[in-house]
C-alpha cells in the first residue's frame, strides 16, 4: 500500500506568551523569555519560585463559563489551541464528512491541578466533597474527548501519554492515521498544565528544576555550562493535518508536509537519559528512513534541549554523530526554544513542531538564548546563540524525548 501524503494546514497554540501562533513566533524570534516568577502558587512555600506560565489566562474568553469550569486547565488549553488551529485551516466542518475527521491529543500527566484540589477538599471536608466531574477533568484522554465533542468529530479519537514526547507522538500517530486511510483530517497535538503545589514540589524533590529564582528570564540555559535544570512550562500546540488531495481540493493553504516519523525507547532508566544516546540515535535514523532523506538534507533541528546536564550532552553528541558538527556541516542550525518557553511537558512536541513549520515558512531560525558559556561536554554544533538567524530551511526536524525512555522524532518539509 502506498502511503498517502500528509500536510499541515492549520496551527494553534497556547503558550507562555499567550494565545496565538503569531504572538508565540514573534517572541521566539525576538529572543524573549516567557519564564517569570510564578503567580499561581504561593512561592514562599517553595524552593523553586519560577516557571513559564500562560500569562493572564481567562478560559471564559474562549469557552462558555459553565463548560470551562468542568475542564481542567490542560483541557482548556487544548480546546482553545484546537479552535485556533481549525480557524487557521479554513475548514468548514459543516461541509465535511465528520466520520473522516479525528483527533489525537495527549498530556504527559493529565489533571494534576484537579487531583490536588479534590484531594485537599476530601481531606478537609470528607470524601463526599469530591467533585462529580473529577474523573472527566483529570484523565489524560479527555483533551481529545472534549475536542471531538466540541467539533462533532466522529473519526479516530484517542490520547497518547508518553511524558515529554507526547505532543510529537500525537502528531506522528495522527499523520500515520491519515497515511494509511483511517481519516482524511486529524486534529493533533499535546497539552499540559501541571504548575501547582504538587507538580512543582514533585519536580523540585526530583532535583530536575533550575533554582535561578533571582533571574527568571536567564534560568533556562540549554548547553550553557551554568545550567542547573529545566523550567516548568505549560500550554498546548495543535496542528490540523490533512491528506494532500483533500487539502488541495478545498484550496487550503499548506504550511508544510509531514514526511518523517521515528520512534524508539532508551530502555535504560525511568528518568535519566541513556548517556550513550542509543535510543535517540535510533529514533532519528528511523525518521530519516521514513522520510527517505539523508542527514545532509536537514537544515534545522529543534532540539529537545531541556537545560539538564546529561540530556543536553547525550542529544547533542548523537546529532553531531549523525549530521556532523558545525565545522563539517555548516548548513545545519540547531536550537532549543525551551530556553524561552521552558518545558511544556506534553505540549512541547507539538509546540516545537510549530516552530519547525514556521522556520520553513519564514526561513529564519529562533535562537537558544542564555547561551553565554558553552559547556565543553556538549557537541560542537551551531546552537544559534542568543540571536535568531536568517537561514534557508527546506527540511526541519523536531526531537522530543520523555521520561520512561520515550523518543519521538518528526521531520517536516517545505511543500512542493
Amino acid at each position: 500500500m502506498t502511503k498517502r501524503r500528509v500536510v499541515v494546514t492549520g496551527m494553534g497554540i497556547v503558550s507562555p506568551f499567550g494565545v496565538g501562533v503569531d504572538k508565540f513566533w514573534s517572541n521566539l524570534i525576538a529572543g524573549n523569555s516567557g519564564v517569570r516568577t510564578l503567580q499561581s502558587v504561593d512561592i514562599d512555600k517553595h524552593l523553586v519560585k519560577i516557571g513559564a506560565e500562560v500569562p493572564d489566562f481567562n478560559p471564559e474568553e474562549y469557552i462558555d463559563a459553565k463548560e470551562a469550569k468542568r475542564m481542567d486547565r490542560f483541557i482548556q488549553f487544548a480546546v482553545i489551541a484546537s479552535e485556533e488551529a481549525c480557524k487557521d485551516s479554513g475548514l468548514n466542518l459543516e461541509e465535511e464528512d465528520l466520520s473522516r475527521i479525528g483527533v489525537i491529543s495527549g498530556a504527559g500527566a493529565g489533571g494534576f491541578i484537579t487531583i490536588e484540589r479534590n484531594h485537599i477538599a476530601m481531606l478537609e471536608k470528607g470524601f463526599h466533597k469530591c467533585s462529580p466531574f473529577t474523573v472527566p477533568m483529570l484523565i489524560s484522554n479527555m483533551a481529545a474527548g472534549k475536542i471531538s465533542i466540541r467539533f462533532g468529530l466522529k473519526g479516530p479519537n484517542k490520547s497518547v501519554v508518553s511524558a515529554c514526547a507526547t505532543g510529537a507522538h500525537s502528531v506522528g500517530d495522527a499523520a500515520r492515521t491519515i497515511q494509511y486511510g483511517d481519516a482524511d483530517v486529524m486534529f493533533a497535538g499535546g497539552t499540559e498544565a501541571i504548575i501547582c503545589d504538587m507538580g512543582l514540589g514533585a519536580f523540585t524533590s526530583a532535583r530536575t528544576l533550575s533554582k535561578h529564582n533571582d533571574e527568571p528570564e536567564k534560568a533556562s540555559r540549554p548547553y550553557d555550562k551554568d545550567r542547573d535544570g529545566f523550567i516548568m512550562g505549560e500550554g498546548s500546540g495543535m496542528l490540523i493535518l490533512e491528506e494532500l488531495e483533500h487539502a488541495k481540493k478545498r484550496g487550503a493553504k499548506i504550511y508544510a508536509e509531514v514526511v518523517g516519523y521515528g520512534q524508539s525507547s532508551d530502555a535504560y532508566d525511568p528518568v535519566a537519559p541513556d548517556p550513550e544516546g542509543k535510543g535517540v540515535e535510533l529514533a532519528i535514523k528511523n525518521a530519516l528512513k521514513d522520510a527517505n532523506i539523508q542527514p545532509s538534507d536537514v537544515q534545522y533541528i529543534n532540539m529537545h534541549g531541556t537545560s539538564t546536564h546529561l540530556g543536553d550532552i547525550a542529544e547533542s553528541n548523537i546529532v553531531a554523530k549523525i549530521f556532523g558538527d558545525k565545522e563539517s556541516n555548516k548548513n545545519l542550525l540547531v536550537s532549543s526554544t525551551k530556553s524561552m518557553t521552558g518545558h511544556m511537558i506534553g505540549g512541547t512536541g507539538s509546540a516545537e513542531s510549530i516552530v519547525c513549520i514556521k522556520a520553513i515558512n519564514e526561513n529564519i531560525v529562533p535562537p537558544t538564548i542564555n547561551l553565554e558559556n558553552q559547556d565543553e561536554e556538549v557537541a560542537n554544533l551551531d546552537y544559534v546563540p542568543n540571536v535568531s538567524r536568517k537561514h534557508e530551511v527546506n527540511v526541519a526536524m523536531n526531537n522530543s524525548f520523555g521520561f520512561g525512555g520515550c523518543n519521538a522524532v518528526l521531520i517536516f518539509k517545505k511543500y512542493e
